[in-house]
């Protein structure tokens, strides 16, 4: 079944996720008595009628729920319900690291969606030839007395037969949206029938959340602990994601975003795409050195989520997957180099790096990681207008080659490692092929593991269309592409073989020596 897909069209729960994120910022910001962090769902729902729900009180508790996650705190169940600033003191710190489960389905505010069904509906003609009924694997299709098909959904297999035969297209197929993002095959049902976590399968991808419709689904976030880094005094410098560019509007140049950050608090603004260029250039050394001599294939190691399902689904390839650090690891341990007692935040598209981060061997390197959603958050909550901005033209990003800027869209990943392959060894061929969303992934490693992929480079993202595509993004996904290709094809440097930073790899590999 093809994956539903809500991303790119504006939406109420687009404006709940970003007035949650714009309330926890300007809370953190004003400071003073924490304890009116109550008061934010009756601001955010005002009057006594319901505006999506049936229930003006169930639209304050989910809020309110939706503001702990974004606090950084864990799930309330229903029945206890106590109020935030009966615990908001453990927000309040500046060294708060994520709990898991990082994603969370909100109980009470699920839909409890039918699962994967397939239904005839009232445009059933009842024709004589009847395709749907030849083509049923189980009989499970009947006729009534008006002569109308209807599915007998105890017999049903769910295998779209009917679905791709009806003259008419009569018959619909259904599936939760969530269950239909998720590559993990993750999400099922408890004994409400509401969509659960199966935290063994989730990579915190964060599909499921920027799919449901019913905004249940939300993962913990650090503005508030980050603010409060800012507020006291800390220098707190900010890695960008190349997947950064247009997601904050046509006015937000590079360099006006990095005049806003700093009106922000951030002490200092770097581009990740430096990072990409270093991670590319030992990739491609990875491959030359392991590809066919030590094992028939390579994957890469950028997307964490792509990594992460592919050592749990495929352990006996754990160690095919590229050993190079992150784009954003690799970045954090050169501004550590330089400013050993700043904070680092990593700022990008991606759920999943709040995990990457989360691990003990990567702790030392990130202390925060924000989201474009999160810091778009911080941004209104203090009236940043980047038409009023005044960009200083030395703040104009230009240290990241283009093929690093590329990482930020499917297939950039292993197009920079090719072309640095070509430099270091220009008659190697290389194969490629590219896995676009966790499902396209698993059956590229299907493939591996049949022998099939042996001699190449394989590429997985788990956001489909890469990382413009991720669960903390803004803009429509095809746009945000575009952006990405402009502001490429704008770099100083193409190859990521002549980055001016490539003699600090070896660096950044011993870490603080």
């Amino acid at each position: 079944m093809e994956e539903m897909n809500v991303r790119g069209v504006h939406s109420a729960v687009d404006d709940i996720r970003r007035n949650v994120f714009t309330e926890v910022a300007r809370l953190a910001y004003e400071g003073g008595d924490l304890s009116r962090v109550d008061t934010i769902p009756y601001k955010m729902i005002q009057g006594e009628v319901a505006h999506h729900r049936h229930d003006v009180f169930l639209e304050r508790a989910i809020v309110q729920e939706r503001l702990r996650l974004a606090l950084g705190m864990n799930l309330q169940s229903a029945e206890e319900q106590m109020p935030i600033s009966a615990s908001i003191n453990e927000a309040a710190t500046d060294q708060k690291y994520f709990e898991n489960p990082l994603v969370n389905i909100i109980p009470f505010a699920c839909n409890a969606c039918p699962p994967k069904q397939i239904r005839i509906t009232d445009s059933c003609q009842g024709c004589i030839s009847h395709p749907c009924m030849n083509v049923c694997p189980k009989d499970a299709i009947y006729l009534d007395k008006d002569k109308h098909c209807h599915i007998d959904q105890d017999k049903c297999i769910k295998c779209g037969k009917c679905f791709n035969q009806c003259p008419y297209r009569a018959i619909s197929k259904i599936e939760r949206p969530c269950a239909a993002a998720c590559g993990m095959d993750a999400i099922g049902s408890d004994e409400l029938g509401r969509a659960k976590i199966d935290y063994d399968k989730c990579v915190s991808c964060g599909m499921c959340l920027v799919n449901c419709p019913f905004a249940a689904i939300a993962d913990k976030s650090q503005i508030f602990q980050i603010i409060t880094a800012i507020k006291r005094g800390e220098e707190v410098i900010a890695c960008v994601a190349p997947a950064f560019v247009g997601q904050f509007g046509k006015e937000a140049t590079p360099a006006k975003l990095k005049a806003a950050m700093r009106t922000l608090g951030f002490a200092d603004v770097v581009e990740v795409a430096i990072g990409a260029d270093l991670c590319t250039v030992e990739e491609a050394h990875d491959f030359l050195e392991e590809v066919p001599a030590k094992q028939p294939w390579m994957g890469t190691s950028c997307c964490p989520a792509w990594s992460m399902m592919a050592k749990t689904l495929f352990p006996e390839f754990k160690d095919y997957i590229s050993m190079a650090l992150t784009p954003m690891v690799i970045t954090a341990r050169m501004v550590k180099k330089d400013h050993p007692d700043a904070r680092i935040v990593f700022i990008g598209p991606c759920a999943a790096k709040k995990l990457e981060a989360n691990r003990k061997s990567v702790r030392s390197d990130v202390d925060f990681v924000l989201t474009f959603e999160e810091l778009q958050g911080m941004f209104d909550a203090k009236e940043i207008d980047f038409t009023k901005i005044e960009a200083d033209p030395a703040d104009s990003m230009d240290e990241g080659t283009g093929m690093g800027r590329g990482f930020a869209v499917g297939g950039g990943v292993a197009a920079a490692v090719v072309e640095a392959i070509r430099h270091i060894e220009p008659d190697r061929e290389v194969l490629i092929e590219y896995g676009d969303g966790l499902r396209e992934c698993r059956k590229m490693l299907a493939m591996a593991k049949a022998g099939k992929r042996d001699g190449y480079l394989l590429e997985g993202m788990a956001c489909p269309g890469g990382c413009v595509a991720g669960a903390g993004t803004i803009q429509p996904v095809k746009q945000s592409a575009m952006s990405v290709e402009k502001f490429k094809n704008e770099a100083t440097e193409m190859s990521c073989t002549t980055s001016p930073h490539l003699n600090r790899l070896e660096e950044v590999e011993r870490k603080y020596e």
